[in-house]
């Protein structure tokens, strides 16, 4: 079995497959303050309750975008399996060629998405992914990552709004087909989802124009699938890309 971990900064996913075929997924909140031990614990209680036991785990991978997160997950995953987690970064081989100013500068988590979108889809091809924040990854039709864009994220945009407006309340981000909102609530959901999957079919045709071709557009990670049933572009759906991106990674650098 492998053990892949992607840490986000909100959210920490968690797959555990056996070649292909994923035996469970789950999803914790991230929490930078846990220790090795406490995150030990967590990871054991998370297998039992699938019924697994990770003793039964052959390797691991992880992607991590929280820095002082990562030295306690590699440890933990070394206490639980006997050796150390895979880590995305300088010195593994993903196979892609990114050629953005400083390669360095992406992130674990868009190198992953990026890996599984070139192996799995038809290249140009536009990766979203909607967590902490609002991102693109660029595919050329040679598979080379070209960079993208980063905006804030839905959830985050909620709360500022509700922060700095005296007048607009909190509310949930939930899903609407309510355009023209004739109050504060619905206006607030309408422009949020509505006005991210607009920011898509927007962003979509400018770096097609950038490209001089049409991409296929891909779409992952926690929210995605609140906003791309409004996009008037077809998206594909993908909420396991990171972690597919992890395996194949894996895969490319086993001995």
């Amino acid at each position: 079995m492998l053990l892949a971990i992607d840490v986000g900064n909100s959210n920490t996913n968690i797959g555990v497959s056996n070649k292909n075929s994923y035996l469970f997924i789950a999803r914790i909140t991230t929490d930078s303050i846990q220790t090795e031990d406490q995150l030990a614990v967590e990871l054991s209680s998370i297998f039992r309750l699938y019924g697994m036991e990770i003793s039964d785990v052959s390797g691991a991978i992880v992607s991590s975008v929280v820095p002082p997160l990562t030295p306690i997950i590699r440890k933990s995953i070394k206490m639980l399996i006997g050796r150390p987690p895979l880590l995305v970064g300088p010195g593994i081989k993903t196979g892609l060629n990114i050629l953005i100013d400083n390669p360095g500068e992406l992130g674990a988590d868009l190198v992953a998405g990026a890996v599984a979108a070139g192996a799995m889809f038809p290249k140009p091809c536009i990766i979203f992914d909607f967590g902490t924040a609002s991102k693109a990854t660029v595919l050329d039709k040679s598979g080379n990552c070209l960079g993208g864009s980063i905006a804030p994220g839905m959830a985050i945009s909620l709360e500022a709004l509700s922060q700095r407006a005296a007048q607009l309340p909190h509310i949930n981000l939930e899903d609407t087909s309510v355009v023209i909102g004739t109050n504060t609530v619905d206006c607030m959901k309408s422009g949020t989802v509505l006005g991210t999957a607009s920011m898509i079919d927007g962003m979509a045709e400018r770096i097609e124009g950038e490209l001089g071709e049409k991409a296929t557009l891909v779409a992952t990670g926690g929210l995605h699938e609140l906003v791309i049933p409004h996009c008037k572009r077809d998206v594909i759906s993908k909420p396991t890309l990171i972690l597919d991106g992890l395996r194949i990674i894996y895969e490319r650098n086993k001995k």
